[in-house]
């Protein structure tokens, strides 16, 4: 009933009533809108990145990563071709990506200049890390003397595909160790430091170059984003004298670094948003109340109390937050789809060198989160704005014109 009542005292003015519910609307689909938009940038760099460098994750000795070695390749993994077997028996496994990761020298008869090199399983990986942008050529798959170089190192040494470069290194024991190995590629990830310094070769052929038969790492690629620590737990289980990191610490600096940053930004927006709303609504609702003194007034003489006019108006107030944040969402949503499908072209961002779309992914927990706000927002404005009102004496509503 109390309901109904209110529904009928908010047609009674239209003009402000529509008033209010665009602020509430546009409040709650800017706080989608905005949450969507640092979601899809986010998502979409964790996606390019876990198929261009990392996968999921990856398993190293233990606390390999956290300590310096003298000589690393002591900790390096040596059964790991039968582990390889195994791991892909366990559940979201789909990749098995075994690697050497070392420092070497590139020249191509007249320039010569450092590189870090990424011994890797051409053919398996090149079924999940689709993101390295190939810019020339084609990805590293099963050629035997073939080389990926990054833009950056091609540039300097100004190499194309089908060039021959020279790579020379040190073995793990101390000696010097040469291959002639064939361009058979060149890719852009847009991150300067990765594409100015990495290279990719055939593990067999960096594991001859090293003279070794251990990999440092073995990366994963799982058939879900979210499977990880049940894939770790496994892990661990089996294996206890190893570490399963995860792509959000491999990635720390650019990824989760960025990710804390944006929600920290996005709860100070939060904050000066709601405010907003909270203000207009209150200014909207206070000016709808001052007209509507001496009509309530007269509740209060017909026998209503302060508490029943109040429990009215925050029912108003209420209902005008929720039909107010649906709306808001509804256009969220529509601008999402109609008006920005295609994306928002950005320009390169901080540690990067080309542009890139981002699209509005807005979650189902981004839209209770938006249309609760909005609903709560309106509350909280009518009551701020209704206490006082409610508890002015009969008398002085009921003078009032």
């Amino acid at each position: 009933m109390i309901f109904k009542l209110a529904l009928r005292n908010l047609t009674r003015s239209p003009r402000r009533t529509f008033a209010a519910l665009m602020t509430i609307a546009l409040g709650s689909g800017s706080l989608c809108i905005f949450n969507g938009f640092n979601h899809g940038i986010m998502n979409q760099y964790k996606q390019n990145t876990i198929h261009a460098r990392y996968g999921h994750g990856q398993i190293h000795e233990k606390n390999y990563r956290n300590q310096v070695y003298e000589k690393p390749w002591d900790h390096w993994i040596s059964d790991w071709r039968e582990m390889a077997r195994e791991l892909k028996q366990i559940p979201h496994v789909n990749h098995v990506f075994p690697r050497v990761q070392f420092f070497s020298l590139l020249t191509n008869g007249k320039v010569t200049v450092s590189g870090k090199a990424q011994g890797v399983d051409g053919k398996e990986e090149s079924q999940f890390f689709n993101t390295l942008n190939i810019e020339q050529g084609v990805n590293l798959s099963d050629q035997r003397d073939g080389i990926l170089l990054g833009q950056g190192l091609a540039r300097s040494l100004d190499l194309k595909v089908g060039d021959r470069v020279t790579l020379l290194t040190n073995t793990v024991y101390g000696s010097m160790n040469a291959a002639d190995l064939t361009v058979v590629g060149i890719f852009h990830t847009g991150q300067k430091e990765f594409d100015d310094n990495l290279f990719r070769i055939p593990l067999d052929q960096a594991l001859r170059l090293l003279d070794t038969q251990k990999v440092e790492s073995i990366a994963l690629g799982l058939d879900s984003d979210h499977a990880w620590s049940e894939v770790a737990q496994a892990i661990l289980s089996r294996w206890p004298n190893l570490d399963a990191i995860p792509f959000e610490v491999l990635d720390r600096v650019y990824y989760q670094n960025s990710v804390d940053w944006l929600k920290s930004q996005f709860a100070m927006i939060r904050i000066i948003i709601l405010t907003i709303v909270i203000l207009g609504i209150f200014n909207t609702v206070s000016t709808s109340l001052l007209d509507r003194k001496q009509e309530l007034g007269n509740l209060r003489a017909n026998g209503d109390s302060s508490q029943d006019v109040l429990r009215l108006l925050l029912c108003e107030g209420l209902v005008l937050g929720l039909l107010g944040g649906a709306l808001g969402i509804m256009g969220s949503l529509v601008i999402q789809k109609w008006i920005l499908g295609h994306g928002i072209l950005m320009p390169p961002a901080p540690g990067l060198t080309r542009q890139f779309h981002v699209f509005i992914e807005i979650e189902p927990e981004m839209i209770i989160t938006a249309f609760t706000l909005g609903a709560i927002a309106s509350f909280l404005a009518t009551f701020f704005a209704a206490y006082q009102l409610s508890k002015a004496p009969i008398a002085a509503s009921l003078r009032s014109v």
